[in-house]
């Protein structure tokens, strides 16, 4: 993550050293994960929170280049699920994400002279994850981070086929939000956005249980226990585990979204700037330094 702070910090010294339209955002809100532990692809269930910094540099009147960083918590549990084997595999992860993304954002309706600009965004990303989980209470209950456990047989002598999965992986951030400019320098806005992956290890589920002894030769009771955690629940404490190749998990892929607001502070000359070098049309404003249009 060193590399994308240096990555950000260089961007925006270049932005500002252009004299142009540069902005600094500070974004918080609400984070959550689709994927096998959760019921629905979008949802508030179970989510928690990300914080975000932006340098954004307005390039033209409709388009906005950022490169920002995240910090974000993830985290479900099979609980909560409505369906009724899920609550019955009884597993659970959590999982801190750090993001740095590069996009675009297109405001449709442009921003000059507006009070609220509409737009939609899209870029790339990378972003790394260690899923975790906390033990049962019979192993001492501790937080437990699970790759190293190859839950499901990554990595173990005679599954080649089981890769370790990558803790740092790429994603394509796509979304939508909208600006309102207070004045000249501040400007508050909202955005949902939702990061396409190309991982369904986020919560450490993908594919099919593995062969117990081998699991428990290679990596011990732990990885086990962690892998099947049908015995903790009452009533089922003398479940058998699961045969090699039962399902586990789905294979389709896990992704993670924010949604939240930001308050940004202009740098540059602002709207009255020649956006992009060209275009030297007057621009008109109200008395107070704000746009005279709202749409």
């Amino acid at each position: 993550m060193k590399k994308n702070v240096l990555i950000l910090i260089t961007l925006v010294s270049f932005f500002n050293a252009g004299a142009q339209d540069v902005h600094l955002s500070l974004f918080g809100g609400a984070a959550n994960y689709a994927g096998d532990l959760q019921s629905k692809r979008f949802t508030l269930d179970q989510s928690l929170f990300t914080v975000g910094f932006w340098g954004s540099y307005e390039y033209s009147n409709k388009l906005m280049l950022r490169a920002g960083l995240h910090y974000a918590q993830v985290n479900a549990q099979d609980k909560y699920q409505s369906n009724t084997l899920r609550r019955l595999r009884n597993l659970s992860f959590a999982s801190n994400i750090w993001e740095g993304h590069l996009a675009g954002e297109f405001h449709f309706l442009g921003m000059q002279d507006r009070v609220f600009s509409p737009y939609v965004m899209g870029g790339v990303a990378v972003f790394h994850f260690n899923p975790y989980a906390y033990a049962p209470v019979s192993a001492g209950g501790r937080k437990t981070f699970l790759r190293p456990l190859s839950t499901e047989g990554q990595g173990l002598t005679g599954f080649p086929d089981r890769k370790p999965y990558q803790l740092t992986q790429v994603a394509i951030p796509l979304g939508a939000g909208v600006r309102m400019k207070l004045n000249d320098k501040f400007s508050v806005g909202a955005e949902i956005s939702y990061r396409i992956t190309f991982t369904d290890y986020i919560d450490d589920v993908s594919g099919r249980y593995v062969d117990q002894t081998a699991l428990l030769t290679q990596r011990g009771p732990l990885a086990m226990q962690m892998a099947f955690r049908t015995p903790e629940l009452p009533g089922h404490t003398t479940d058998p585990y699961p045969v090699n190749n039962t399902i586990r998990g789905g294979n389709a892929k896990d992704n993670y979204y924010f949604m939240g607001f930001s308050i940004s502070y202009r740098l540059g000359q602002g709207s009255g700037s020649n956006f992009g070098g060209g275009g030297a049309g007057k621009k008109y404003r109200s008395k107070m330094g704000c746009p005279v249009n709202v749409w």
